[in-house]
């Protein structure tokens, strides 16, 4: 008989009673447990959790009768608002009429793929949901919608990419594929393949983007593979040493066998973090797919934070925002800053229809155009094939080489400003988006070279010139002549701040400068560009855009006066972490993308003086980049220039877009000269969110920065404080780099 009570008890145990999905969610977070947590107590995967939780799927024994006591004890602890008279939550019915499923059961013909809901991550704890039946055996079916999470964009709905840009799949321990999509949009994935999953994101799926340029092309579909979802997809759910290595599977994987026997392709990158799986255009019809896999370190956390320890829901929701707001991704934030240019300025439109009504493809006017430029001998960075003849070990100086680069600055402090307690640390919001804003470059024409010319502040290229007799103790400001302690300032020519010594390269906006400042220029030589655009203002005013709207939802809005500026940005980012996300990655896109305007050589096989792949892009413009890093420099010395002449007050250390000044008082406004109505200094730095503009960077006290300087002083080298300046930590001795 006893044998006989146990079954009894093992039968009750295994339909003990659950509270609604969205409610297990709600204690498990209100007890600040993690998916891991559970699931290794559970003894069960994460994603099985997570199905738990979004009401894929049910426990069952023997994880149901634990699991239904670890919710039975947090429920005590965090009473639920729809809790009953006994207070215990609202809980779904162990056995459940099968009625709500006879309908699809008696549809064969349906579509394979079924949008479960639309649920977004909450903003908020919400209440717990009424009680529901469980929906029957095979049902996608969500327990319950949730609110709709704050600024988070909602799939088109409609058209060819209804449901939004793109798509994080995720696997459960029954082998079942759910699609995340923006606006918490959630789809049932029947591919049981990789070539599979690919013919469905081109066909069922509805998920891209439309293009961003009328001439330009429509984004391709993104799918982004958890572990789970890898490993259903017979990918490894982590690259082994040598395949982290190369960067890719090998290519005898099965799975790209699987891939090329269905007649598909993969870029010259593979299969790897970014992959990119496609057929030739056919008819006209584009095939791609671009794979994101963040177990494989697709998500750089120096760009994206802590995104690839995302939920999915809560990943695709931070994808989404920047796939909605900048572009959807293609690779790094530095990858993806690069193809934005070319998506909002493509090189080629269709031409007007010729005598027998045919259009064809032709050169679009204000763009790079389709064929890569050689550089100008000293705009080529070290071992280019233009410098192949020169020797090995040869190393070009200032009058060879175009060194236009960010500041790293610094000086010791004087007996006057030792004696201020605080060293204030501000910051230029997107400085490198900012200069380009405005930027007149080169095109699509090879520099020409020119001998004694006459300067021309609006002729881009770069200038052979003497620099050196700038005295930056006697220059104009605002166009009037005014008396500065030169030695205090870094020097605007220079990415060092010191003096330039006879003739260098510069590009156009510094020339200018020294120009704007009252000296005359007499260049030697100068390599020109003959057809000039401003090629980044789309790809700024995208990226500001993006930049400004992410912050308005994390409570900074633009034109707030600097003390409500100041105070709106303590803590911004602990308002919604994952939007802190996508503003880091912007602020990474605009960097990034400048940088790779001048890619270098990469893997152990380049020679120097043999080209690499970079170098046959339109887009490997080492001009433009040296033109937009010296707009920046010089725009942050015209700033601190301004200062010094209405204050008296000059950066003790500069880097980039960061510089420190002594101060009274611990706020950016003991340092910048704001009056009863908001206003400052023209010309000088402003606080706001707006690129351009300045936000605090750190404070420190000046005794911790002479500490510093005493830590890491170098024979003739100051140590940079800006470098430490919002930490305060100093990890690693200042090397420079």
């Amino acid at each position: 008989m006893s044998e006989l009570f146990d079954a009894v008890d093992a039968l009750v145990a295994s339909r003990s009673p659950l509270p609604a999905p969205a409610e297990r969610k709600r204690l498990r977070q209100a007890h600040g447990l993690t998916l891991e947590e559970v699931a290794t107590t559970l003894d069960v995967r994460r994603a099985t959790v997570g199905a738990w939780e979004s009401g894929k799927t049910e426990p069952r024994p023997p994880q149901r009768e634990p699991y239904a006591h670890l919710l039975k004890q947090l429920a005590r602890l965090y009473p639920s608002p729809t809790t009953t008279e006994g207070g215990t939550p609202a809980i779904l019915t162990a056995t459940a009429p099968a009625v709500a499923s006879a309908p699809a059961e008696a549809a064969p013909s349906a579509p394979a793929t079924t949008v479960a809901a639309a649920v977004p991550a909450p903003a908020a704890a919400p209440p717990s949901p009424a009680a529901a039946p469980r929906s029957a055996r095979g049902s996608r079916r969500l327990g319950a919608p949730r609110a709709a999470a704050a600024h988070s964009p909602a799939p088109a709905g409609s058209g060819p990419y209804g449901h939004g840009p793109l798509l994080v799949l995720d696997a459960d321990d029954e082998q079942q594929v759910t699609g995340y999509g923006t606006g918490g949009l959630l789809l049932d994935v029947p591919a049981r393949s990789l070539p599979a999953l690919v013919e469905w994101a081109l066909g069922e799926a509805r998920v891209g983007a439309e293009k961003l340029h009328a001439s330009g092309k429509d984004a391709d579909p993104l799918l982004v593979l958890t572990a789970a979802a890898c490993e259903r997809y017979g990918l490894p759910a982590a690259l082994s040493d040598a395949e982290r290595s190369a960067g890719r599977l090998p290519e005898g994987h099965k799975v790209i066998k699987l891939l090329e026997r269905a007649g598909w392709k993969l870029t010259r990158r593979g299969l790897g973090p970014w992959a990119r799986i496609y057929r030739p255009v056919t008819g006209g019809r584009r095939q791609c797919v671009q794979l994101c896999i963040p177990s494989w370190n697709a998500l750089d956390d120096r760009s994206w934070g802590h995104a690839a320890t995302l939920e999915p829901a809560e990943l695709a929701r931070v994808l989404g925002v920047y796939a909605h707001r900048v572009t959807t991704p293609v690779g790094s934030t530095a990858v993806s800053g690069l193809e934005l240019m070319t998506a909002l300025n493509p090189p080629t439109r269709a031409s007007e229809p010729d005598q027998d009504g045919k259009r064809h493809s032709e050169h679009r006017p204000g763009s790079l155009g389709t064929q890569a430029l050689d550089p100008a001998p000293c705009e080529a960075v070290d071992g280019h094939p233009v410098l192949a003849h020169l020797p090995r070990f040869h190393t070009r100086g200032p009058q060879e080489r175009l060194f236009e680069e960010a500041y790293d600055w610094a000086r010791d402090l004087t007996d006057a400003e030792c004696m201020q307690p605080h060293l204030v640390g501000i910051d230029v919001n997107l400085a490198f988006g900012a200069a380009a804003n405005g930027a007149v470059v080169g095109l699509d024409a090879p520099p020409e070279h020119v001998t004694r010319p006459v300067f021309d502040p609006a002729v881009p290229g770069s200038w052979l010139v003497d620099l050196s007799h700038v005295d930056l103790s006697r220059v104009k400001v605002a166009k009037q002549w005014r008396d500065l302690e030169g030695d205090l300032l870094p020097s605007p020519f220079t990415p060092t701040g010191e003096n330039p010594e006879g003739p260098a390269w510069y590009a156009t906006p510094t020339v200018a400068y020294a120009v704007e400042l009252g000296y005359d220029v007499t260049p030697v030589e100068a390599w020109l560009r003959p057809r000039s655009g401003r090629f980044l203002d789309g790809w700024y005013k995208r990226l500001r855009d993006a930049y400004v709207a992410t912050m308005a939802d994390l409570g900074v809005a633009e034109k707030l006066p600097p003390g409500e500026f100041l105070e709106a940005m303590d803590g911004y980012k602990g308002r919604d972490p994952e939007l802190g996300i996508v503003v880091d990655a912007v602020k990474m896109t605009v960097k990034g993308g400048i940088g790779k305007l001048q890619e270098k050589a990469r893997g152990g096989g380049w020679v120097p003086g043999q080209a690499w792949p970079a170098l046959a892009r339109p887009t490997w413009r080492p001009d433009i980049r040296a033109a937009v890093i010296s707009r920046a420099r010089i725009n942050m010395h015209r700033k601190m220039v301004a200062l010094a002449a209405a204050t008296g007050r000059y950066p003790v250390a500069v880097l980039s877009d960061c510089a420190v000044y002594t101060a009274d008082g611990p706020s950016p406004l003991d340092v910048l000269p704001y009056d009863q109505d908001g206003k400052t200094v023209p010309g000088s730095f402003r606080l706001g969110v707006s690129p351009g503009m300045v936000k605090h960077e750190g404070t420190q006290d000046v005794l911790w920065g002479v500490g510093v300087l005493e830590q890491l002083g170098a024979k003739g080298k100051v140590a940079n404080l800006a470098r430490y300046i919002k930490t305060g930590e100093v990890t690693a001795r200042d090397t420079g780099e």
